[in-house]
């Protein structure tokens, strides 16, 4: 039996899908599309983020005022975020000036490994600022991309001491063992992770929330990594399930014939960390007929991890 434990997020039953959000700016920098230049560190808890845009204009951004993240089932309780000059130091300082005698105390990186990397290092101060760089806007359900906006990448700035947060994943089957299924929960220092509310295209309201974007390897979809879903964690939970069935397109895809169920060889399973903490992403293999042996294990792990989630009991 194969039980896929990872670090680093589904919900939802039969078509439980939604639309990807745009990038908030982990957090994600506002520009789409945008190449990373460099990333510095000063002994003022200041990091200052340098990129070429689309345009191939140069940005330089100054960032402070976030570090790791908090949990609480208050929704008026403030969730950690960044604050962002996009003049390089006008906005804070009111010195046009200040990005260019910016000084860097940065120390090489020695932290955990990040997927999507492009950069970190160690501050002044022990904490850990990283640069990731993450297509987050594909489309859904294995469509190839129509718009710019899905093969765009997202650069995502984080800051953080100690832990990541954290994501349980593992396979099972479901509807009476008529389709695969992953099943998993998202958490920060032990506790859930999870929003107060979400739009009706199950986007989050709030900085709490979170989707986990689900890939699939070598599936009905076509060769290849392809997306087949993006979907909110649970409230109080922190939970998610997905099964790989049959799927109607949203209204605005480019077919509106049915989907077909795509298992893979492999799913991957990419999310947005608690607070401004990294982007993490658990990878793990398909189920086979092999694994049909071990089906009530399986159900056992669901039973314990998703005891107070009513949502994905349909999936079982």
């Amino acid at each position: 039996m194969r039980h896929f434990l990872g670090v680093l997020v589904l919900s939802g039953a039969l078509g439980a899908a939604l639309f990807v959000a745009p990038a908030l700016a982990s957090e994600p920098m506002s520009d789409l599309g945008a190449t990373f230049e460099s990333l510095k560190v000063n002994t003022k808890g200041e990091a200052l983020v340098t990129y070429r845009r689309t345009d191939g204009k140069v940005g330089h951004v100054l960032v402070w005022g976030g570090i790791n993240a908090v949990t609480s089932t208050d929704q008026s309780v403030r969730q950690v975020r960044f604050n962002y000059d996009y003049a390089g130091g006008w906005g804070k300082y009111r010195k046009a000036s200040y990005w260019s005698t910016f000084k860097n105390g940065c120390t090489p990186y020695d932290g955990p490994t990040l997927v999507y990397f492009l950069f970190a290092c160690k501050a002044p101060d022990g904490s850990y600022w990283a640069i990731q760089r993450w297509q987050r806007g594909l489309p859904l359900l294995g469509f190839d991309p129509w718009k710019p906006s899905q093969t765009a990448y997202e650069l995502h700035l984080s800051r953080w001491t100690g832990e990541l947060s954290k994501l349980e994943v593992y396979s099972h089957w479901t509807y009476g063992g008529q389709w695969q299924g992953l099943f998993g929960r998202f958490t920060y220092l032990g506790q859930p992770i999870f929003g107060f509310g979400s739009t009706g295209q199950g986007n989050p309201f709030d900085r709490y929330g979170r989707n986990v974007y689900i890939d699939t390897l070598n599936s009905a979809y076509e060769p290849g990594w392809k997306r087949e879903s993006g979907i909110l964690v649970h409230k109080n939970t922190g939970t998610f399930c997905h099964s790989f069935v049959p799927q109607k397109p949203f209204p605005d895809y480019p077919s509106k014939a049915m989907r077909p169920p795509a298992p893979g060889e492999r799913y991957r399973i990419t999310v947005m960390g608690a607070g401004v903490t990294p982007v993490i992403q658990w990878e793990g293999l398909g189920l086979t007929a092999a694994d049909r042996a071990q089906a009530a294990s399986m159900t056992s792990i669901f039973d314990t991890i998703m005891a107070s989630d009513r949502q994905c009991a349909p999936e079982r």
